[in-house]
């Protein structure tokens, strides 16, 4: 009887900590969709910094990472609780994205002579997997202990107007040297396109009552060239040097020290929303991509992956929706870097492929190492 107890109540400290830093509720996320339950998994290192991650569509609700001072706050853009993120203004608030990532352009892609019409929910382009895309989707998701959670999602075929039943596993794992490692691994029944990946969103100086912008967050990226846009943001084919551009962080600067200049790519996406081509030696090597630095707070984030391409988007139409406790996100209030292959990529033949075939297995790994500079 006594032993009963005994583990009773360390279940019930065990999740009292899990969710003691972010103030979230597992309780809150606990609901049945489509036949499935949504539940809050936390990774926790030996530090004691955590991550918490929901298995409807993979949303990280919240990283807490210490600043210089050693206080703890959360630096990513998520929801408290599943009703929240059920009825966000924003689908795609640090969410996993499938069956593909980013656009194509009029909704459509060829393979094997045959047309393949996907929704057209992003003016008239196809964006981040359509309306019902995994973002929106419960996955099955078992925890590994302290710091791994897998989920599994089987898209049927013909889900979104894709071919092929896709079954897709993303691993997210939480280390002792601050790394929250995303991988994925699919296979299908018949050749489709795949392209996955996650849409964090971070500010650096933590999430706050007034929110800051993002735009003295100091910026590197390991790119020498990023892909140019026409005015729907579907790349034009040209794969442009960053050099004399506001596209060029090869050196640290302020995100926002160009983001405001007359310039037409800017323009279109009212700030940065483009594709950056990652130098690398070989393809598909685990590459350094990039590195940001928050000024107030000294905490860093690293890039590391093995796609060809990141997608940084400054949050340029958030408009101060409630998201985490409550607190309002507005404009440039954030930053994503989506690794992945590039937009528009089933259209663009000489653009790296993004064709799965049976007997294949499609693989990803992209790492957000996190730390301080005092």
């Amino acid at each position: 009887m006594k032993i009963k107890s005994y583990i009773i109540l360390l279940i019930l400290c065990t999740n009292l900590i899990s969710s003691l830093y972010s103030e979230l509720k597992k309780e809150d996320f606990e609901k049945e969709i489509d036949g499935k339950r949504v539940h809050l998994f936390v990774l926790t290192n030996k530090k004691g910094y955590e991550i918490s991650i929901t298995n409807y569509g993979g949303s990280i609700c919240a990283i807490m990472v210490p600043d210089k001072h050693g206080k703890l706050e959360n630096i990513a853009h998520g929801h408290d609780s599943i009703e929240n993120l059920l009825n966000s203004p924003k689908k795609h608030l640090s969410t996993l994205v499938g069956r593909y990532g980013n656009r194509i352009k009029d909704g459509q892609f060829i393979l094997d002579k045959e047309v393949y019409q996907l929704a057209k929910n992003n003016k008239n382009n196809h964006l981040h997997g359509g309306p019902t895309g995994f973002n929106v989707r419960v996955w099955d998701a078992v925890q590994m202990g302290p710091r791994e959670v897998r989920m599994y999602y089987t898209s049927k075929d013909g889900e979104e107007g894709y071919p092929g039943k896709l079954y897709m596993e993303a691993i997210f794992t939480f280390n002792d040297d601050n790394e929250l490692k995303i991988e994925y691994i699919g296979n299908t029944n018949k050749k489709t396109i795949v392209n996955m990946t996650h849409h964090l969103f971070v500010n650096l100086e933590g999430l706050k009552e007034p929110c800051p912008t993002i735009e003295d967050h100091l910026l590197t990226l390991n790119a020498k060239f990023y892909l140019p846009t026409d005015e729907t943001q579907i790349p034009t084919g040209e794969i442009k040097k960053v050099d004399g551009t506001p596209f060029d962080f090869l050196t640290p600067r302020r995100i926002g020290e160009r983001i405001n200049e007359n310039n037409p790519q800017l323009k279109i996406g009212d700030g940065y929303d483009h594709c950056f081509v990652i130098n690398k030696k070989n393809y598909g090597e685990l590459a350094f991509a990039g590195k940001l630095v928050a000024p107030n707070s000294g905490r860093t984030m690293e890039i590391y992956t093995t796609e060809p391409g990141v997608q940084m988007y400054t949050a340029n139409s958030h408009n101060d929706f409630k998201a985490f406790h409550g607190i309002k996100l507005p404009r440039r209030s954030g930053v994503a870097f989506e690794a992945q292959h590039f937009p528009d990529s089933p259209n663009i033949g000489f653009f790296p492929s993004v064709i799965l075939n049976p007997g294949q297995t499609y693989k990803q790994t992209t790492i957000y190492k996190f730390g301080v500079e005092k």
